[in-house]
């Protein structure tokens, strides 16, 4: 359902913290017209942890009007609380989205059978949540919480038509071809790692739900474009282009060093971030430039 390379969208906060409608607007037509094949909104780089959920399906909305149908939107929709995820479902919908980007609850730490009930209640339609196609989300790293490779089979097999994809960022490269013996080569796997992406590519994989994209959003399309026509001599080539890059964005608390990669790349772009998130220190930002310089992005 989803491949190529896929932005997992900043949001765009002015000084006061104010949503800035018109750079989010602006931002989504620059990603499509340098080529991503899909966009994110409202995940861990849009951080959706720190926007309350009139404003997060506001954020959804206004990607949806601006994708104008040029590309799909998927909504980031977890919740650590089944009810309210099976209700983000519907407002995801209701806001036009293609599909959603669910994490397993958070926090909580549930069972890998808590898990899949989780999962099995939203493909059921507990409060109208089945409303979308979803698309796994496993990032150990940020919820606590691993979809095993046994039990994300289980998910998968409620309900193929459910239950799409993932975005994979256990970082455990042989994810790859266990979910594809498990789930089907219909089942779309998306990398969450930028920097494991030509590897994840080569496995099986289809994409990549990218943060470098936001800044580098053609060369990560045409990385992306090169995997999938198995050039893997070009994909190689500009994988160890934005390498450095990849690496820059993560040497301070994400999103601040990809917000001030947005600032170089888009002079002019707001420098907001929302507390806790901060600004990059010293050493971060000379790691972005340096990275930006190597990948010719500036």
């Amino acid at each position: 359902m989803f491949s190529g390379s896929i932005p997992a969208l900043v949001t765009p906060f002015g000084q006061d913290g104010a949503i800035d409608e018109a750079a989010l607007r602006s931002l989504v037509d620059w990603q499509i017209e340098e080529g991503s094949s899909a966009l994110v909104a409202c995940g861990t780089t849009g951080e959706a942890a720190t926007l309350d959920r009139e404003e997060h399906f506001r954020v959804v909305a206004i990607c949806v009007e601006q994708a104008a149908g040029r590309v799909p939107v998927i909504a980031g929709a977890g919740s650590n609380d089944t009810r309210v995820a099976a209700a983000n479902l519907v407002a995801a919908k209701e806001a036009g989205a293609d599909a959603a980007l669910m994490v397993p609850p958070y926090y909580n730490r549930p069972s890998q059978d808590g898990i899949v009930r989780h999962f099995e209640a939203l493909a059921r339609g507990m409060e109208g949540g089945a409303a979308l196609p979803i698309v796994l989300y496993n990032v150990p790293a940020r919820t606590a919480t691993d979809i095993l490779p046994d039990t994300l089979a289980r998910i998968v097999a409620l309900a193929p038509d459910v239950f799409v994809g993932v975005k994979d960022a256990s970082a455990m490269l042989q994810r790859v071809s266990q979910h594809r013996a498990s789930c089907g080569e219909r089942f779309c796997q998306l990398s969450g790692n930028d920097d494991l992406a030509l590897a994840f590519n080569a496995m099986g994989g289809q994409g990549c739900i990218s943060v470098t994209a936001n800044v580098a959003p053609r060369l990560c399309a045409e990385f992306q474009a090169a995997c999938a026509a198995g050039e893997y001599g070009r994909a190689l080539d500009l994988h160890d282009r934005l390498f450095a890059l990849h690496a820059a964005l993560f040497t301070d608390a994400s999103p601040g060093p990809v917000k001030y990669a947005m600032t170089r790349v888009r002079p002019g772009f707001p420098q907001g971030l929302r507390l806790p998130m901060t600004w990059p220190g010293d050493a971060s930002r000379e790691a972005v430039d340096e990275g930006l310089a190597k990948a010719g992005a500036i």
